[in-house]
């Protein structure tokens, strides 16, 4: 076994589900079995994260798939060249709309994708001033959010004002009347949901393929310097994966969950039963059993990324940027 050129790690993450495996890799001591030390810093925001593993405060972090396309176009005001070894995610996140709103709009349970994104455009095109958020810039949510209008209108798709805010905050936010709906990925759908602010209205997964969400991501250049530190790294995060993916006994998990203020409502398999099965099969299904990153993923964001921004790359270089993204 070759020499590790790095063991403290510094691992940054965005409090959501699908960094769950970063989380019980620690707790299961994955990392010190593969000769690591890792400290899992928990990030504020997207934007926050970033900065900070582009500008190497940290090693290595759960990262929004689409920001790694984006720094390889130079779209995301730094251009330093993310890479990714390991998928984290698929495309697991919901939109939701304010409980208000969907009074307002007659938006029901049953309705469809195309229903409930006609009923929101025709409020808009009416003067109705309607503020929707999404997590960042480059990510499936972002995306989400316009293919769902474009659904019906792709002018008002391509001219929504969106807003941007960190995934922890929407319930706040929706809480206060700051917005009346966001694209997130979970809890936080089903959190907002079960303190009564909000109603889950679609997922993602009826409005865009089914892409890498969020990816173990680290700059090129320590990749390049750090590669048995980084397969290491990618090994313990598999490991986890693997275990939750067939974990009988989700006690643990829970726990881990409410200690990190990921899930902060109670919830367990006899309160809001339906809720917990429904983050219990989201762990499980995180990801397929092909883990490694897979260049159509990207050449999709990529392809996302020049639609919405009015950029005009050849396809041949978007193949390239894509393949620039993975290890």
């Amino acid at each position: 076994m070759k020499a590790l050129e790095q063991t403290e790690i510094q691992l940054g993450y965005v409090p959501l589900l699908d960094c769950i495996a970063l989380l019980w890799a620690q707790h299961q001591g994955y990392f010190i079995e593969q000769g690591l030390n890792v400290s899992l810093v928990k990030e504020a925001s997207w934007a926050s994260l970033r900065d900070r593993l582009a500008f190497g405060f940290l090693d290595a972090a759960h990262c929004l798939s689409a920001m790694l396309p984006a720094a390889a176009l130079g779209d995301d005001q730094l251009g330093i060249p993310l890479q990714t070894p390991l998928v984290l995610s698929t495309n697991k996140a919901f939109i939701s709309l304010s409980q208000q709103l969907c009074h307002e709009l007659n938006i029901g349970l049953h309705d469809c994708v195309e229903q409930t994104a006609t009923k929101v455009v025709d409020a808009f095109k009416n003067g109705q001033t309607l503020q929707l958020a999404h997590v960042f810039k480059h990510s499936i949510h972002h995306y989400s959010l316009r293919e769902w209008l474009a659904l019906v209108d792709y002018e008002v798709a391509a001219q929504y004002p969106f807003c941007t805010l960190p995934p922890p905050y929407m319930v706040e936010a929706i809480s206060k009347q700051m917005i009346d709906g966001f694209c997130v990925g979970e809890p936080w759908n089903t959190q907002a949901e079960l303190e009564g602010y909000s109603q889950i209205i679609t997922s993602s997964q009826e409005i865009i393929p089914s892409v890498a969400d969020k990816v173990l991501a680290v700059t090129a250049a320590w990749a390049e310097q750090h590669p048995q530190s980084l397969a290491a790294l990618k090994a313990a995060i598999v490991q986890a994966q693997n275990h939750l993916r067939d974990l009988e006994d989700f006690s643990e998990v829970w726990q881990l969950l409410k200690d990190y203020q990921i899930v902060r409502f109670n919830c367990s398999t006899h309160v809001h039963v339906k809720a917990c099965y429904k983050i219990q099969n989201i762990i499980q299904n995180l990801v397929p059993i092909e883990v490694n990153p897979q260049q159509a993923d990207f050449e999709w964001l990529v392809t996302q990324n020049c639609k919405w921004q009015q950029l005009d790359i050849s396809q041949t270089l978007q193949q390239e940027i894509a393949r620039q993204c993975i290890l």
